[in-house]
């Protein structure tokens, strides 16, 4: 299972060889994991391969719990077909016991469900959860184009005239003079020839990622790639593999090594790191793939209206010719207070996209309340440069000010994207609710989105955020985790009727 994955990394592979050291992704890790558990037909506690490094171990502590446990635990396939043994239904999905477990586990830790808060008005600086009134930041909406007056009234303008949907594929019949105009902007902005709008970020990525690569292409993304990314990478049937985060040098050894074993090469990277904060040095990725024969697409979801002096995104940031990039995607629901997602590049190649991606061809096209809005957030962020300026100047400041009080804020680099990294998940969500009791809404991030040891919370700085609500939010932070760590007792236990059960799902060390 693990050569399955790791392909030419596993060529020496012995049973004794350590498997983290072979550079798996965390996803990779959880494709072995799966494929273990299909292999004997039932689910791995989330202890048995914790501490596992090499095959020969996972084997150990698998044929270990084979012994101890009862077999419809964990046993070799049953007999008989799955119809008979009810494994056939979806409710009986290993994945979905797991929900159930984590769950409870936080329930009996007393700890309140971190996910999807109900939000009573528009997600500005300040929201309304339960009636009450926070500091927000949980919220993209970067340079307050949701809620903005001039972007309110473009959607409820569009809706009067083209109505809620456009009903149709835009191939088909669900062109509006919206679309056009939206996309022209966006290439315009970028400096390119053209672009094209999809329905939703998450679908732009992988669509087009699946669209254009193919078995025996490759696939090359930073080991902090957007899932939308990787989700497209296996849609292609072409190789994946991760290469360190942000380090071009280490892309460039990887590539002298195999390039030639493929037909074309992607190397995607991020504007702005959604999960740290940092950015990219595009400069020196644009030398690799021009030095290697490969192709770059650039993720600018969190990049387009934060970075570069007019918000022109991370291009603008490095002074780079965006013709130098194959193909820039974005997102339309974070500096542009809308829905959707584009792709941006040569003329002949978003055409070609237009009339073949299956994410394009075979959906909706955007509302036109959607495209009305983003087009006219891309106009007031080209009239109104100084909202950039000010989000520059409070992503600084709160940068500044949680460093000054000892938080770990990791690689962030200035950007509104701020972690607090807190290093266990329990932690993280105790991190969480403390915050809100203290008036300020931070959700935490957790595996499988990040790795347990990097858990955290996740600032999001908005032009609209005053130095007041900062300092606010910096102090509750501070005060938050002095009570939790004044919680903690010496061997990790935590006090308040909380035990090792009520952490959350640890990743293996596979």
């Amino acid at each position: 299972h693990v050569r399955a994955v790791a392909r030419d990394r596993a060529a020496e592979l012995t049973l004794d060889t350590n498997i983290v050291d072979l550079g798996l992704d965390s996803l990779e890790r959880m494709e072995i994991v799966a494929a273990l558990e299909e292999s004997f037909a039932g689910r791995l506690p989330n202890d048995v391969v914790a501490e596992a490094e090499t095959c020969r171990e996972v084997i150990m502590a698998v044929q270990t719990f084979l012994i101890e446990t009862s077999p419809d635990v964990m046993a070799p396939a049953m007999p008989g077909t799955a119809r008979d043994r009810g494994d056939w239904t979806l409710d009986s999905l290993p994945q979905i016991a797991q929900l159930e477990s984590d769950r409870e586990q936080l329930r009996e830790a007393g700890i309140e469900n971190p996910f999807f808060q109900a939000h009573e008005g528009i997600g500005g600086p300040t929201t309304i959860v339960d009636g009450r009134e926070l500091i927000n930041f949980a919220s993209y909406n970067y340079l307050g184009a949701s809620g903005d007056p001039v972007v309110a009234q473009a959607a409820k303008d569009a809706i009067d005239r083209y109505g809620t949907s456009v009903s149709a594929s835009r191939v088909v019949s669900g062109e509006r003079p919206l679309h056009q105009q939206l996309e022209s902007a966006l290439a315009g902005w970028i400096g390119v020839e053209a672009a094209v709008v999809y329905v939703g970020g998450h679908a732009t990525n992988e669509s087009t990622i699946g669209h254009l690569l193919g078995p025996g292409d490759l696939v090359l993304h930073d080991a902090l790639a957007h899932n939308s990314i990787i989700q497209g990478a296996l849609l292609s049937g072409a190789r994946r593999r991760a290469f360190p985060h942000n380090d071009w040098e280490a892309l460039g050894r990887l590539l002298a090594r195999i390039r030639d074993d493929y037909r074309r090469v992607l190397i995607a990277v991020e504007g702005v790191y959604g999960m740290d904060g940092d950015i990219p040095h595009l400069p020196r990725f644009i030398e690799v793939k021009q030095q290697h024969r490969s192709l770059l697409l650039v993720d600018e979801a969190h990049s387009l209206g934060t970075i570069g002096a007019t918000g022109r995104g991370i291009g603008e940031h490095h002074a780079v010719d965006a013709g130098d990039v194959d193909l820039w995607m974005g997102t339309l629901s974070k500096a542009l207070g809308s829905c959707g997602g584009y792709i941006a590049g040569s003329r002949t190649v978003v055409d070609y996209l237009r009339y073949t991606s299956p994410g394009f061809v075979y959906s909706v096209g955007i509302s036109p309340a959607s495209a009305a809005a983003a087009l006219a957030a891309l106009q007031q962020l080209e009239a109104h440069p100084e909202r950039v300026a000010r989000l520059h100047e409070l992503s600084k400041m709160f940068l500044d000010q949680t460093r000054a009080a000892g938080l770990n804020v990791g690689k962030s680099a200035g950007t509104p994207v701020v972690p607090v990294i807190v290093g266990d998940a329990t932690k993280t969500m105790r991190l969480a609710q403390r915050m809100s009791e203290l008036g300020i809404n931070v959700r935490p991030l957790l595996p499988p989105a990040v790795e347990e040891d990097a858990s955290r919370l996740r600032f999001f700085v908005t032009s609209g955020h005053s130095e007041e609500q900062i300092a606010t939010a910096v102090s509750a932070m501070r005060q938050a985790m002095a009570e939790l760590e004044g919680n903690v007792l010496s061997n990790g236990a935590l006090r308040n009727g909380a035990t090792k059960a009520g952490h959350a799902k640890e990743q293996p060390t596979l």
